[in-house]
This record gives C-alpha cells, structure tokens and sequence, in this order.
C-alpha cells in the first residue's frame, strides 16, 4: 500500500489538487491556441480519454484572448503557460483560467508580479512554478555549475519566496528535467522541505515508445515513495496517448482506475492460437471504455487457466480452441474462429 505525502490542498476551478485528493492526470494541446476550433476538438478528445486538466501554451495577446471562448466549449480546467510577459497572465485571467503555470522571477519586476498575485488572489487562480531544468536562471547554473537536483530546488525556493512574500500559497510545484535520476532526486529533495503539491513529469521524455518508457520509470519512481498529486506523461505524440500511458502507469500502482485491465500473456512456443492478434484487437476495442473490469487474454494451459479465472472475464488457449472463463469459472469452450467476438460479447454484458 502506497503511503502518500501529504500536502496542501489548493483548487483548479472545482477540482481539488493536493491534501490526499485523488491524484490529476493533465495534458498539454500540442496545437496552436490562437486556432480556437482546433484547440476546442484535440481538448474534447482529451476529456474523453480522462483528462482532468489541460495546459495550454500562451504565446501572445491573441492566444490568451482565445482563452475565454475556449473555456466556454470544455468542460475540464484550463491551465495558462506563460513565459516573461505579465500581461499574457492577466489577459487569461480575464478570460477565464483556472490556472496559471508561471515562473514569478522572469515575467519582470516585483510590480508585476504583484499584480498578477493580486488578480490571482481575486479569482481564486492557483498558480504552478514550474521550474524545468533547460531553463534554470543564470545566476543559479553560475553556482552550481549545471542544472543539478539541488540546482531546481533553490530555483523552486527562489520563486516560492517572492510569492510567498505578497502572502500568496495557492501554489504548485513542478521540477522536471529529461534525466529521470536528476528529476527524481529533485522532487525528493523538495518534498523534504516544502508541503505544496507537486505536479511530476519527466521533461522532454522522447516520442511515443521512448518516451513512455523513461516517463513510466521516473513517474512510477516517485508515485511509489507517495510523491505526486498531479501528473503529465510529456511525449512527442499525440496528447492523448499522453493520458493513456499516464493512467497505466497509475493503474499499474494501483493508484486509480480507469477502464479495464487487460492481462494478456507474451506468448511462446507452447501457445496453439494466434493469440497476439486477439489481444491487439481486445485492447484496440476496449480502448475509450470507462468500465474498471480485469480482462485476461492467454496463450495456453499453463499460467493462462489461472490468470483467467483470476478475471472478471478471460480466454486461455487450447489447439485451435480456447477456453472461456467469467468470474473464475469455466464457461464454455469456444473455436478459435470464435473466441474474440464471444470474449466481447461477454465483456459487453459485464
């Protein structure tokens, strides 16, 4: 049993964050925001896949004005990133956002910054530093010479200290980088001496089949020491495969679920039907369903009876037959020809 770290509670919009809340999985729109329609789909087909909260990239005045129609159209919160111009914060403020991911010490003097916590404060906007290894400040990388754990805490505390000082802690935290030792470290450091919630991610983590793995070692590192209170799986791919893998690695930990579990065995030389295409097919079918049920697909009689007993439903396989299980006992056995549209169907009247 996982034992998780308690932090403070804030909120994005009506959503709870941190403080033993169920934790978040967010995504980022890979498209850009100034084109509202295309924004608006890709969003809803993140809700969809279980995106709970979605960043978008604020580039100018014309995106963070986007922001208000955009709003309108989704149902999840919407979280502001901006870079070096305060106004681009109070703009999407004005429109909207739930929240905001800012570094205070580069979107100018304190006055700025002021009022950006003053309008936050109004609104009720959580704010997320987010504090990313390829851009640490200058002064720091002097002291340490390169973008170490401890380097990302001090640039965390730095940022920390000037909102803190205007009476402001609505506030997340993100320390990332793409080396997931360096990552790691980082959040384990922080998490020894802050209570705010932390957003974790591996930076830059790589294209889909790369960058899931080192994501699922990094985050599945932290989650299990109980670090996290949201969570952004960052690929070069399409953002909902980023929810996809973010909830495996979850149900993996056995963290949350959301839809099935699917069990499916490599296969090898004992397996007597083409049982990779069958699972493929199941995965590729089930794909969108929200139902928590366990679904074992396997190969033969040696771990494949128990594994599928083990499940809500499951097939093991024979020569040229399979057997059917629902609830760990024996239903029926079914043709090979037969077995993924009989698996289906009983996965459907579950």
């Amino acid at each position: 049993m996982i034992r998780r770290r308690r932090t403070k509670r804030i909120h994005l919009g009506g959503l709870p964050i941190g403080g033993g809340a169920p934790i978040v999985v967010q995504s980022m729109t890979k498209t850009d925001t100034r084109d509202i329609a295309a924004t608006v789909n890709q969003i809803h087909h993140l809700e969809t896949a279980g995106c709970e909260a979605v960043r978008l990239a604020v580039v100018d005045m014309e995106a963070a004005e986007a922001i208000g129609a955009i709003r309108a159209s989704v149902s999840i919160p919407i979280i502001a990133d901006i870079h070096f111009d305060h106004r681009l914060a109070l703009e999407a403020m004005a429109q909207g956002v739930d929240g905001l991911r800012i570094n205070p010490g580069n979107i100018g003097d304190k006055s700025k910054v002021r009022k950006v916590v003053q309008a936050a404060s109004r609104q009720g906007i959580a704010i997320r530093i987010g504090v990313n290894a390829g851009s640490l400040e200058k002064s720091i990388l002097k002291k340490y010479g390169t973008s170490r754990p401890e380097a990302l805490v001090e640039s965390a505390e730095e940022h920390i200290r000037i909102l803190e000082e205007m009476n402001f802690t609505d506030i997340k935290v993100s320390l990332k980088a793409s080396d997931v030792h360096k990552t790691v470290e980082a959040y384990r450091l922080f998490s020894k001496r802050f209570r705010y919630p932390l957003h974790i991610g591996i930076s830059e983590a790589g294209p889909a089949f790369t960058g899931t793995i080192k994501s699922s070692v990094g985050l599945g590192i932290l989650l299990a020491q109980g670090i996290g209170d949201t969570l952004r799986v960052s690929l070069t791919a399409d953002p909902v495969e980023e929810v996809r893998v973010a909830y495996e690695i979850l149900q993996s930990l056995d963290i949350r679920r959301h839809g099935p579990d699917i069990v499916s065995c490599p296969t090898c030389g004992r397996c007597q039907i083409q049982l990779r295409g069958i699972a493929s097919e199941v995965e590729a079918r089930l794909r969108g369903m929200n139902n928590q049920i366990k679904v074992a697909v396997m190969g033969c009689v040696v771990n494949g009876p128990g594994e599928a007993k083990d499940a809500d439903v499951g097939i093991a396989g024979g020569k040229g037959i399979g057997i059917l299980f629902k609830k760990g006992k024996v239903v029926r056995k079914v043709p090979e020809k037969d077995l993924l549209n009989v698996l289906m169907q009983e996965i459907e009247k579950l």
